[in-house]
């Protein structure tokens, strides 16, 4: 007896995997061998019988995603040697032991061969975070291979798939706790102090994905004046501050996230030059006409599925062409969309109309996308979500 259920797919359907795409859409299948359900492993074949991947099925538009092209018992050491080899690159990038830097990513999903599956490490303490059934169902091994990794120096592994699978029936155990019970630290981030509370804090605690670009934005931000809008916990505004601005205001809808932004403005003896705002950022703009050297649109993602394309389309010219009507003449633009469905050629675009309607001449200084610890398979183009750039406004 197989250990896994087969699904074959319709003749011609198996050139994407044979060129290593991670998924398996519906319209590919022809028939399924067994009772293969949510979260289950399959393998795939050929309608041929040819052997192609393994990977977990869901019930939904993308059918199985894949996470090995090699036949597999998907045990324990399997899930260890992914592990590894997501902690080699990190190594590599110098982030593992670095005393200036202690959060970082250490699973990113497809880009790391292991789809569904967010790691970040924050210090002593490892944050999950699934977005499949299937993936979800190896926490334990998963855990398993966290311990012997990283040994007595992780002190805590927290589940935060509750977050993002509350509607698929996953429910907090333990009060999310998988291995000890650290609910919050203050961290570094080259050589920045964080409060981070991945318990009560957006996705896993932090946007560490914006690590590079922030620190870009403080190597142009002495004696500027800098508006950071969307600004969480403040992550790009305490990153002007260390750079010399000479005030930053920090906006964001939340009063939450504010505060926290706030709490990190006074590890960092930055207050003085700190002020916050919690207001929704386009009542915000229409309320003022100040006017700022630098600013940073970073909202949170205007469109995660096609059926929302339009309206987002319509939210990333709006707050653009408001961002580019509050910019002073030889100002800066830090502009970005983490929404996976607007690719980075149509973001361009829009931002391109947002400066014509704001009628401002704008030169594109920077591109930018995602830190490298949140590596894109090329063969999954769909992971590089984050874009972004840098403008400079006449």
């Amino acid at each position: 007896m197989e250990k896994f259920a087969k699904i074959i797919l319709h003749p011609k359907k198996e050139r994407s995997l044979k060129l290593f795409h991670p998924w398996v859409f519906s319209g590919a299948v022809a028939k399924a061998d067994g009772n293969s359900s949510e979260g289950d492993i399959v393998e795939i074949f050929t309608h041929e019988g040819e052997y192609l991947a393994t990977g977990h099925f869901h019930n939904g538009s993308i059918k199985v995603r894949i996470f090995s092209f090699e036949k597999t018992d998907a045990d324990e050491n399997f899930w260890l040697n992914k592990l590894q080899d997501a902690y080699r690159l990190r190594k590599s990038l110098g982030l593992t032991e670095n005393k200036n830097t202690n959060l970082y990513r250490l699973v990113n999903g497809e880009g790391d061969g292991l789809p569904g599956l967010i790691i970040d490490i924050y210090g002593s303490v490892a944050v999950i975070q699934t977005h499949t059934l299937g993936m979800h169902r190896e926490k334990q091994n998963l855990l398993a291979g966290l311990k012997s990794i990283y040994g007595p120096k992780l002190e805590a592994v927290y589940d935060k798939s509750a977050d993002t699978m509350g509607k698929q029936g996953v429910q907090q155990v333990n009060n999310g706790f998988l291995s000890g019970e650290i609910r919050e630290k203050t961290l570094v981030e080259n050589n920045i102090l964080f409060n981070v509370n991945w318990v009560e804090g957006q996705k896993t605690g932090f946007f560490i994905d914006q690590r590079e670009n922030r620190k870009l934005l403080e190597n142009y931000s002495a004696g500027k004046k800098v508006l950071n809008t969307f600004s969480y916990s403040g992550g790009f505004s305490m990153y002007a501050l260390k750079g010399g601005a000479s005030l930053v205001h920090s906006v964001d809808s939340s009063k939450k996230a504010v505060e926290l932004s706030d709490i990190n403005a006074r590890l960092n003896g930055f207050e003085e030059r700190h002020s916050v705002f919690a207001i929704d950022v386009f009542d915000f703009m229409k309320k003022s006409d100040e006017k700022y050297d630098i600013i940073i649109l970073d909202p949170p993602a205007f469109a995660k599925h096609l059926s929302a394309v339009e309206n987002a389309m319509a939210g990333y010219r709006n707050l653009n062409t408001e961002g580019f009507r509050r910019v002073s003449k030889g100002g800066m633009l830090f502009t970005f969309s983490c929404s996976q469905v607007i690719d980075r050629g149509l973001f361009r675009k829009l931002v391109f109309q947002a400066a014509a309607q704001a009628k401002r001449n704008v030169r594109i200084i920077h591109q930018l996308s995602q830190g490298p610890d949140h590596p894109v398979s090329i063969y999954h183009p769909e992971g590089e979500y984050l874009k972004g750039l840098v403008l400079v406004v006449d």
